[in-house]
């Protein structure tokens, strides 16, 4: 099975790397870590890649679109119609993420892995729709476990073909209507968070609905009772297609050693769930930013991973991980490009 071929390649980084990434920093003209998370950023990206300095590439981001039965629960400040709405102005390059990927030269590809519509042939819109939407979890299971592992392994498929060695950097985006509940009942499911102190306001909910999306998500975790020791049954009774393909990705990422870019809220939801599977992948993970969801804190506690930004952002479809990918290359591109004391012919700092 593809999901388990991938997990057993996952190996830890070999980390033998990082005093030598440490003294080329340290040689560069500039007081000794005064370039600060850059410095960071640049370290990790050569100990990932296993090169000094970083070798540069393709900045690659995938958008996962699919629909959630929660939606009926009324859980969301949206129809769940705008899931395929919003798939169409990706398509078009209308969205935030494609004016930010457009800045940054991030390439974008789209993905339908579980959309509850069915789209005519459109250029640049890849169909992997393992099924028209989620079930509403308040009321079963979101999916069977084969659609679990479908929604992974189409993840963890996509960075395969994606060519592996030309890729710098990897991230992955969603759009999909009532994710939010989703993931917050993933984050409650792994970690026995009370769900009044993991959900947001996802779309921008009043008290009202709030109280609603709540109360649907404990009703789920009651009659589902996912198994926090299998994270393949958290996804199945109440995760999200998009949230597990994304979870392949980052499996993917991990087992090419390519470095993997977390977006916010869904994307943390993703990345536990990937981490439950396999711990190693923390080695390869960046937290782009701190989302505004109250949630999205914890999950970065539990991944033992800091936001590099914190942006007040909780639009999601990689918005957040898109800014980082540039700042991240900006950081490989001074490691490398910078001239050092000795050739510049700078005199360095009085001992």
């Amino acid at each position: 099975m593809l999901l388990e071929e991938t997990i057993e390649r996952i190996r830890p980084l070999d980390r033998s790397l990082e005093s030598e990434v440490q003294k080329r920093l340290d040689s560069l003209t500039k007081p000794q870590g005064s370039l600060g998370k850059l410095e960071e950023l640049a370290r990790r990206v050569s100990v990932i890649q296993g090169k000094v300095p970083p070798q540069l590439g393709r900045k690659l981001l995938f958008v996962f679109a699919a629909d959630h039965g929660i939606t009926e629960e009324g859980v969301s400040a949206y129809p769940k119609d705008v899931t395929a709405q919003m798939t169409y102005n990706f398509l078009r390059g209308g969205a935030a993420i494609n004016v930010l990927a457009r800045h940054y030269g991030v390439d974008v590809e789209v993905i339908d892995v579980g959309v509850d519509y069915e789209f005519s042939m459109m250029q640049g819109l890849c169909n992997c729709k393992v099924r028209r939407g989620t079930n509403n979890f308040s009321r079963g299971p979101a999916m069977t476990r084969p659609d679990a592992i479908q929604s992974i392994e189409t993840g963890i498929r996509l960075v395969k073909e994606a060519t592996p060695r030309e890729l710098f950097l990897l991230a992955a985006g969603e759009m999909g209507i009532g994710n939010t509940s989703s993931a917050a009942a993933i984050l409650c499911a792994l970690t026995g968070a009370a769900p009044r102190e993991a959900v947001g306001r996802g779309t921008g909910i009043d008290d009202m609905s709030w109280e609603r999306k709540v109360a649907a998500i404990e009703r789920g975790l009651e009659l589902n009772r996912p198994n926090a020791k299998d994270p393949l049954d958290v996804l199945t009774k109440v995760g999200g297609l998009e949230i597990g393909a994304m979870a392949g990705v980052i499996l993917g990422a991990a087992s090419f050693h390519i470095p993997m870019v977390l977006d916010g809220f869904i994307s943390g939801a993703a990345a536990l769930i990937a981490q439950r599977l396999c711990p190693r992948i923390q080695d390869v993970l960046f937290a782009s930013h701190l989302s505004t969801e109250i949630g999205h804190q914890q999950m970065l506690d539990e991944l033992k991973l800091s936001p590099v930004l914190d942006l007040q952002m909780r639009l999601g479809e990689g918005t957040g991980a898109c800014i980082l990918m540039g700042l991240a290359e900006a950081a490989a591109k001074l490691l490398g490009e910078m001239a050092t004391f000795e050739s510049a012919g700078v005199e360095k700092k009085l001992s």
